[in-house]
């Protein structure tokens, strides 16, 4: 019979994002207003957020697999601590002392367990609001047309069509508030068509 130690090193990435899904596809499945993308980048690309739950705010999920280590981990608190309203990262057991260590207050915490033949995910601390969410941050994740359009419609667009994102997206960020920014992000990740919705 394995043991405890032994069920938790065959916990993997694939099989923590498989239950991941299943979960908030069942807890949202009679709500149209959301919408779960997969490897959501943040920052430009800098990194990826392995689930992101897009409805009245912006839930980051990162998880870390017995296969995984934790060495990216302080640099996606800094990348995710600008962008998403709420963070949980998703652990196999043998990550959950170290990652506890690691992420500040705000975040939440998730389990993988292996009882039987299922993978069930244990809540072990609920996710608070972000406390350091920044909007120039937050506008990289509309593409350049869409963000362009929200210019528009604030009558702040004349002289930046040609001009580099980063400008537009500085833009965005100095004529609206992070509460407006947040909801124009928002509506665009939940509109975009056929652009990576996880099934």
């Amino acid at each position: 019979m394995a043991t405890a130690s032994q069920k938790s090193t065959r916990i993997l990435d694939e099989h923590i994002r498989s239950a991941l899904l299943s979960r908030l596809h069942a807890e949202h499945s009679h709500d149209s207003d959301v919408r779960i993308i997969e490897e959501l980048g943040v920052c430009q690309g800098s990194s990826r957020v392995d689930v992101a739950l897009v409805n009245g705010s912006i839930h980051g999920f990162e998880i870390k697999s017995a296969s995984d280590d934790l060495s990216r981990l302080p640099t996606q608190i800094d990348l995710y601590g600008r962008v998403f309203d709420t963070v949980t990262v998703v652990v196999s057991p043998c990550h959950l002392r170290d990652a506890r260590a690691i992420i500040p207050k705000w975040w939440g915490i998730s389990i993988a367990q292996e009882s039987s033949e299922e993978l069930s995910l244990r809540t072990i601390r609920k996710p608070k609001k972000n406390p350091q969410k920044d909007a120039f941050y937050l506008a990289q994740l509309l593409w350049k047309d869409e963000a362009l359009d929200v210019l528009r419609q604030v009558g702040q667009c004349k002289g930046l069509v040609s001009k580099p994102r980063e400008v537009i997206w500085k833009k965005i960020s100095e004529v609206l508030s992070l509460k407006e920014v947040s909801e124009v992000v928002r509506k665009q990740l939940k509109t975009r068509p056929h652009w990576r919705a996880a099934q």
